[in-house]
């Protein structure tokens, strides 16, 4: 078996530090161009984990001749429905994904999608068809209109999309992260330290990622052969319903899982309404790993999505599937990472909160 290249390993081979590569390869910024790209391909020389397959495609090489636009719409629409900030898991996924498509000589252009198109079912009236290549969506969870979008007979890339509850089927390559298994893995970890009372918070027919993760809880406690308490399932993802929710129960559990970093947020605020601290009184973990996570009091235990490899993947079905509109439809995951904490660890929060005063 060939060893398992780490990123200590490419930035053995390229002379640079291993924090100066990892954050590269998440595309967390502060690098030039040049010094990413080189890391990036070396990665991917390698066989790093989050391109290996990449060097069995040579569509997806850098300076590929093959992936270069045709003549024609050389315009990729990326269509959604709210502004994607900065905290957004998808913002440093797009800025890789126009990087790389700028480079092959393509445009990545934003169209807002209001509830007013999804109500009379009409396209942003800034996007023309006869000029765009490709499709993006992105935050598309509503399946009258995503159907639509997939019938223009454009090549369409979801990355996520709406929650497939009853054998829904969406005609278009679509790309997820990996939302089970960090999930289930932090789940054993809780059960095995004792913590049984385990409870989840988000709307899980939001989109399908929080489905998954949803249906990840509950298959990790039933592996476990510990018994879900319904009352801890709280389908919401505002703060007023949370607070409303929690407020009306009896007891806590001992930990909530939320759908991602941004409902946990919510759930801390609530808790804390109630007088209720985290994680002196509840565990509290999130998902996506955002920036505001880990400046959050307690830092939140969460789920890294590796961004650079997501716009790698974006950028290998987009182009695959311009150049083999016949292809069969695909689901694709990248891997994610199990990050703790404070917000899981009331020893790690009380040693923070001593070294303070």
């Amino acid at each position: 078996m060939s060893k398992r290249v780490t990123i200590q390993d490419i930035a053995d081979e390229l002379g640079l530090s291993r924090n100066t590569v990892s954050k590269a390869l998440n595309n967390a910024g502060g690098l030039a161009d040049s010094t990413r790209e080189r890391i990036i391909q070396t990665a991917m020389d390698m066989g790093y984990k989050q391109f290996a397959f990449l060097a069995a495609s040579q569509t997806m090489r850098p300076h590929d001749e093959q992936a270069q636009p045709l003549d024609g719409p050389n315009e990729i629409a990326l269509l959604t429905t709210m502004y994607i900030d900065r905290d957004h898991f998808g913002s440093l996924t797009l800025d890789a994904l126009q990087n790389d498509l700028t480079k092959r000589g393509y445009i990545l252009n934003t169209h807002r999608v209001t509830k007013d198109d999804i109500s009379q079912m009409s396209l942003p009236i800034t996007l023309h068809l006869d000029k765009t290549a490709a499709i993006v969506c992105l935050e598309m969870f509503d399946r009258a209109y995503d159907d639509m979008v997939c019938d223009l007979g454009i090549p369409t890339l979801f990355m996520d999309g709406p929650a497939k509850t009853d054998g829904y089927v969406l005609n278009a390559d679509q790309l997820y992260m990996d939302n089970r298994d960090g999930i289930i893995s932090l789940v054993s970890n809780m059960i095995e330290r004792g913590i049984t009372r385990i409870g989840f918070v988000g709307n899980w027919e939001h989109c399908q990622s929080f489905l998954e993760r949803y249906e990840a809880f509950r298959f990790a406690m039933i592996l476990a052969g510990v018994a879900v308490d319904e009352r801890f399932c709280i389908k919401q993802n505002k703060l007023a319903p949370i607070y409303a929710r929690l407020s009306a129960l009896d007891d806590l559990p001992q930990l909530f899982i939320c759908a991602n970093d941004f409902v946990a947020f919510d759930v801390h605020r609530a808790l804390k309404k109630m007088g209720v601290g985290v994680p002196e009184d509840i565990l509290l973990s999130g998902f996506d790993d955002s920036s505001a996570s880990r400046h959050w009091e307690p830092q939140l235990t969460t789920i890294h999505i590796h961004t650079q490899s997501m716009a790698y993947s974006a950028m290998h079905l987009l182009i695959t599937r311009m150049q083999e509109p016949g292809l069969e439809f695909r689901q694709v995951y990248t891997q994610t990472d199990l990050i703790y904490r404070e917000s899981t660890d009331p020893a790690a929060a009380a040693q923070k909160e001593a070294e303070l005063i």
